[in-house]
């Protein structure tokens, strides 16, 4: 992992948090729902997640970074991350971008197409990476996730850690909790994080479930019985 860090511009921790402990790092940690962010989070891919399965979601991942096009890894809307969980990590290549809630509101009723969210870097990172043949206007939304999202810096910590509270439409929820730092302080930062969230009483044995993943899983179900 730390070799592909190195090559990476950050790393972060993440830990899903099990179901079973969620009052307990809610209560631990001082969350409170009144302070959080408010998203929605929308997907688009196949109804049998073609995209997902070539690697390509909102990040392009795995990815080794020195197969990147030099043009792209320049970029200032590139970031490569290392994301690191107990059991494993993945190396992933996301571009950002920005759009307003209007636009994405048009496109998520169907009254604009994909493309008009995206920017010409977006879309050129698309073709480059997408199955042959496979177009943005062939794809399917999947979602909206509500979610909780809430940045915090525990005084007997001393580092900023996330909250996010994804709740799925069967009535589950992942809780995740995830900080980031540099491949340099990775161990140290992920040996302090792990004896503070441990004192908290937050399990760090649970089965580890990527946010992203349930939810694809959850709405290609819905996509497929639909059609």
């Amino acid at each position: 992992m730390l070799e592909v860090a190195r090559k990476a511009d950050s790393v972060e921790l993440k830990l899903t948090v099990p179901a079973a402990d969620h009052r307990t790092a809610i209560t631990g940690l001082g969350l409170d729902p009144l302070e959080a962010q408010i998203r929605q989070v929308f997907f688009f891919d196949t109804p049998d997640l073609t995209l997902n399965a070539a690697g390509l979601v909102v990040k392009l991942r795995p990815v080794d970074p020195d197969t990147l096009p030099s043009e792209l890894r320049l970029s200032p809307a590139v970031g490569v991350e290392v994301d690191a969980m107990p059991g494993g990590y993945v190396c992933s290549a996301s571009l950002k971008g920005k759009a307003s809630a209007r636009d994405v509101r048009a496109v998520a009723e169907g009254t604009a197409p994909l493309r008009s969210v995206l920017s010409k870097e977006q879309r050129a990172f698309f073709g480059a990476h997408a199955p042959d043949r496979l177009k943005l206007k062939d794809l399917s939304l999947l979602g909206p996730i509500f979610v909780l999202k809430q940045n915090f810096t525990p005084t007997d910590l001393g580092k900023r850690l996330t909250a996010e509270l994804w709740f799925y439409p069967d009535g589950s929820r992942i809780l995740e909790l995830s900080t980031k730092c540099t491949a340099a302080d990775a161990f140290q930062v992920s040996a302090e994080a792990r004896l503070f969230l441990t004192e908290k009483g937050i399990s760090l044995n649970g089965r580890q479930e990527t946010k992203t993943k349930a939810a694809l899983t959850f709405f290609s179900k819905q996509l497929r019985a639909a059609g």
